[in-house]
């Protein structure tokens, strides 16, 4: 760990206890630190033994090596000849693969040979990283609160201070990577419309519209005349799009409620300087996968209907069933929440397993890197 970073943390700690038992722990587990142990959520503070539950675990476990690639987490014996890429072997890669929310197809592809050839360097700075980045946060996350954490693709709903709700997300890729928030959510909106954002249409759209001006039409997309309110509709096949320069695409062009909105049939929005919001999608085969990160930057939720039950408790006359018969109608019908819920958008790639084991997932945006970096500046 870089002498600057370490330094960091000494300080935090002479200001607070929790920071203390983390430093004193990084001071006597660094020799010990292992790589192939893994990742978690942080939702309170499960950090603060992180170190002390890996310290002493290299000699307690064995090490296989895969084309120069350390599957150390597993027990894989290291004095086992690797001749073949038999079911054994794919095996021990599948559950490196589910561990670190990867595809589970058990092959070594990038992204695996990627994750499998962090050092250990890499993972003792991601473990600074998300000291600081929980520090970020207040102390006290409240007794009602959603929180997502991008770094592993997951939402979990507490109320009185219990989880009540978990789920699946998909997040930004790392060019629309899905920003670091605290907000508050309000309610939702059955059968949105999605107005696409600017650079969507210049960037994806338009490349589109210049091969096949019709190319939108069949999936429920009208296109209008300036972003104003009482613009009017165009014939995509009357503009010259070969002239429409991509980044001053002067369009909107809006999608259509039903089966084929971007948004799915529920919409969350949320104030932001970003943009962003929570929906439903179209693509419910994506959650099938292990790196969960397709949108830009906005956050789909596998079960959004179970999830508005789970926040009105059946207060103020809530029926899931009747919000399904909405739905299938096509109608738009906004619903407030009984309470706010405060809402945090995270990014955790550090975390403790339901076995208590530390989990380290990727880092998808890279942020860790530049958290540790920025740590290291000289400070003012």
């Amino acid at each position: 760990i870089p002498n600057s970073a370490l330094h960091y943390v000494e300080c935090r700690a002479a200001l607070n206890p929790t920071w203390f038992r983390a430093h004193s722990a990084f001071s006597k587990g660094f020799p010990h630190l292992h790589l192939g142990l893994q990742g978690l959520v942080f939702l309170q503070h499960p950090l603060l033994d992180l170190i002390d539950q890996i310290r002493g675990q290299v000699a307690a476990r064995p090490v296989a090596l895969l084309y120069g690639l350390e599957l150390s987490f597993l027990n894989f014996s290291p004095f086992e000849a690797v001749l073949a890429y038999d079911e054994s072997l794919a095996a021990v890669v599948k559950a490196y693969q589910e561990m670190k929310g990867l595809t589970v197809d058990g092959v070594i592809g990038a992204k695996t040979t990627q994750s499998l050839n962090t050092t250990l360097d890499e993972r003792i700075e991601q473990i600074v990283a998300n000291l600081e980045r929980r520090r970020w946060l207040p102390a006290d996350l409240g007794n009602r609160y959603v929180f997502v954490n991008a770094g592993d693709y997951s939402m979990v709903f507490v109320d009185e201070g219990k989880p009540v709700f978990q789920s699946l997300v998909i997040v930004g890729t790392p060019k629309d990577p899905t920003p670091e928030i605290q907000s508050t959510m309000r309610g939702f909106q059955t059968n949105p419309y999605w107005t696409v954002p600017q650079s969507i249409s210049g960037e994806e759209y338009l490349p589109l519209l210049r091969r096949d001006p019709n190319a939108l039409a069949a999936s429920g997309f009208k296109i209008f005349s300036s972003w104003s309110d009482n613009d009017s509709e165009l014939d995509p096949t009357t503009v010259d799009w070969n002239s429409i320069h991509p980044k001053a695409f002067p369009y909107r062009i809006r999608q259509d409620p039903g089966a084929s909105n971007a948004l799915g049939y529920i919409f969350f929005p949320f104030s932001n300087k970003y943009g962003i919001y929570m929906h439903d999608t179209a693509n419910r085969w994506l959650f099938t996968e292990g790196s969960r990160n397709f949108s830009h930057g906005c956050i789909r939720l596998q079960n959004p209907l179970d999830f508005t039950e789970k926040v009105f408790m059946g207060k103020n006359g809530f029926d899931k069933e009747k919000v399904k018969a909405v739905i299938a109608a096509g109608q738009q019908a906004h619903y407030t929440f009984p309470e706010p819920v405060t809402l945090y958008v995270t990014y955790r790639t550090v975390g403790i397993g339901r076995d208590g084991a530390p989990v380290f997932r990727d880092d998808i945006y890279g942020r860790d890197r530049r958290v540790v970096r920025d740590m290291g500046k000289p400070r003012s």
